[in-house]
């Protein structure tokens, strides 16, 4: 069995085919499948999903990309719908902050801080987002005495910064990037970090896979980025499924 710890299967690219991605899965035993929140508009959208497809989970969160149009009613239908679905979301997120968007900076840090305040009250891990900001996540992180865990999605840092998050008590995200031969440095990470820290994720429909840049990519290609982590570990295919099952279950809740 294997899950996909990150896929945004509720955008509307997958309207089309949603049942077919499904259904092709399942074939492929990739039984569950955790689609992160990226912005309130799309909240319900998510929850809808996962009631009617039982191989769905959700998380909630604002997504710094989306965070122009952010208001601060979005943070009160938040802690509503966690409310709500206290039994059912299985993390905080998809949160954090990235260097490379025109989203005002002081901006993201607030609505990521409010985000990390909203988890401890619920007692929820939260899934990471970033880009170029790793040592700020670090700090706000440790600042706000978050020691609740979670995911750093789609890792692609130092040795160092990948063991300052598992002592933070975070597992590390990993996705297409280490099928790319000239992705050296996160590969090396890889080889490097304990088993026990890693999850596989695909983040569909973005980050496709090498050989299939510009296409959508698919939670269908998660056994493939399985293999290029078998390719760069030590451990047996049996042993890295097992493990990558328990990291998730383990970090997530309401699984």
């Amino acid at each position: 069995m294997l899950i996909d710890s990150h896929c945004h299967l509720d955008f509307s690219c997958f309207d089309h085919d949603r049942v077919e991605v499904l259904n092709n899965c399942k074939k492929l035993l990739v039984d569950i499948i955790v689609i992160p929140g990226t912005q309130a508009s799309h909240w319900q959208k998510q929850i809808e999903l996962c009631d009617f497809y039982p191989q769905l989970r959700f998380a909630l969160g604002l997504h710094p990309y989306f965070l122009n149009s952010f208001k601060l009613d979005h943070l009160f239908q938040l802690t509503n719908l966690l409310n709500q679905h206290q039994n059912k979301v299985l993390a905080l997120g998809e949160i954090g902050l990235d260097s490379h968007i025109d989203v005002d900076w002081k901006l993201q840090i607030q609505v990521f801080e409010q985000q990390l305040m909203i988890a401890k009250e619920y007692v929820l891990p939260v899934i990471l987002h970033h880009r170029n900001s790793h040592n700020e996540l670090i700090r706000i992180l440790k600042k706000n005495n978050f020691t609740q865990g979670g995911i750093v999605h789609a890792f692609s840092g130092s040795l160092q910064e990948a063991h300052t998050y598992i002592d933070l008590g975070f597992k590390i995200g990993i996705g297409g990037g280490i099928t790319y031969s000239r992705a050296n440095k996160t590969r090396k990470t890889i080889t490097q970090l304990p088993l026990s820290s890693l999850v596989l994720e695909t983040d569909a429909p973005d980050m496709p896979l090498m050989g299939r840049q510009g296409k959508r990519n698919s939670p269908e290609y998660l056994p493939e980025i399985l293999e290029s982590l078998l390719a760069l570990r030590n451990e047996t295919k049996q042993q890295i499924v097992q493990a990558c099952l328990h990291n998730v279950s383990s970090c997530l809740v309401n699984f």
